[in-house]
């Protein structure tokens, strides 16, 4: 490698790490012309090719670097990545499998084929990826983070936890990582650890719609309606055609006797998705409160027609 060839791809990871990805091709695109035999030149600008989502691009860049170095663990990763975005999970798994081949130590590897497990609902798979993952990098935040997540799904709320926590403590920044500790609080019914820790998480990210939405959830469950109605206009605000916020909050109006507010986010939530029974039974309640029983029939009705199979709408009429 020439000197001119190493300072032009340095300059690329640097561009690259601030989140110039044009700036970094450019750089990279350089280092290809000074040396077209260069596989990690081509490697890095297929790894800004990534992060910009390009991932054609990408993968013809990976193409390149694997067919100068078949040996080039980081190129496959890269390249499994782009795989894995574009929906082509068997072959992530393969790409990944093999940059682990060629390097066992390899954290990135083994955490980008447990996110692929995950994506394929392979969740055991993925959960013995990412303790390898950490085996490998104790420190890897991400890893903790996509564990937890899986267990989360198979709803192993502890673990999940326990997995989140670790990565909070190895990297306090993201938010994320407080909503899936948040999501798991709230299936075990520790709704005053999950609103900390939803807070916090809107803390780090004010434009956090689903942190608000989650928090109102949680607000509604302990009873403090208006809190909850709070949080779902915040959500409304951020996301103006969220039905599900809107049909919360007129849970919340409703469950404080304001059937008036109640029906409008109702019928508001109605507009923007027609074909969702629960609410045409939730604006039936309303009618229902008010004594408005011919309204709340039509509504009950309709939700008879959308879910025939629930016995709810019947009840309701």
């Amino acid at each position: 490698m020439s000197s001119l060839e190493d300072e032009a791809i340095e300059q690329g990871n640097v561009l690259r790490d601030k989140g110039d990805f044009d700036g970094a091709i450019a750089a990279y695109t350089e280092a290809v012309g000074l040396n077209p035999q260069s596989a990690q030149a081509y490697s890095r600008r297929g790894k800004a090719y990534l992060r910009k989502g390009e991932f054609d691009k990408a993968i013809a860049d990976c193409n390149q670097a694997i067919h100068l170095d078949p040996t080039m663990a980081e190129a496959f990763c890269t390249r499994g990545r782009c795989h894995g975005g574009n929906g082509n999970f068997d072959k992530a798994v393969a790409d990944s499998t093999e940059a682990i081949r060629l390097d066992p130590r390899s954290s990135e590897a083994y955490g980008l084929r447990a996110i692929v497990y995950e994506k394929m609902s392979e969740f055991d798979k993925g959960i013995a990826d990412c303790t390898e993952s950490i085996r490998l990098n104790p420190q890897n935040a991400g890893a903790f983070w996509e564990r937890g997540h899986l267990y989360k799904i198979k709803r192993d709320f502890d673990q999940a936890i326990a997995d989140f926590t670790e990565s909070i403590r190895l990297d306090p920044r993201n938010a994320t990582v407080y909503a899936g500790r948040a999501y798991a609080y709230s299936k075990k019914g520790e709704f005053d650890k999950e609103i900390a820790d939803l807070t916090e998480a809107l803390r780090i990210n004010p434009k956090y719609a689903d942190a608000y939405y989650n928090r109102g959830l949680a607000y509604g469950k302990k009873g403090d309606h208006d809190k909850a109605i709070a949080d779902f206009t915040e959500t409304i605000r951020l996301n103006p055609n969220d039905a599900e916020a809107y049909y919360s909050r007129g849970c919340d109006y409703r469950n404080k006797g304001d059937y008036d507010k109640a029906i409008t986010d109702y019928t508001v939530a109605i507009r923007i998705y027609p074909h969702y029974a629960v609410l045409y039974r939730g604006r039936a309640l309303a009618y229902i409160k008010m004594g408005d029983f011919d309204k709340a029939i039509v509504d009950c009705t309709e939700a008879i027609h959308l879910e025939p199979q629930s016995a709810r709408g019947f009840y309701g009429r």
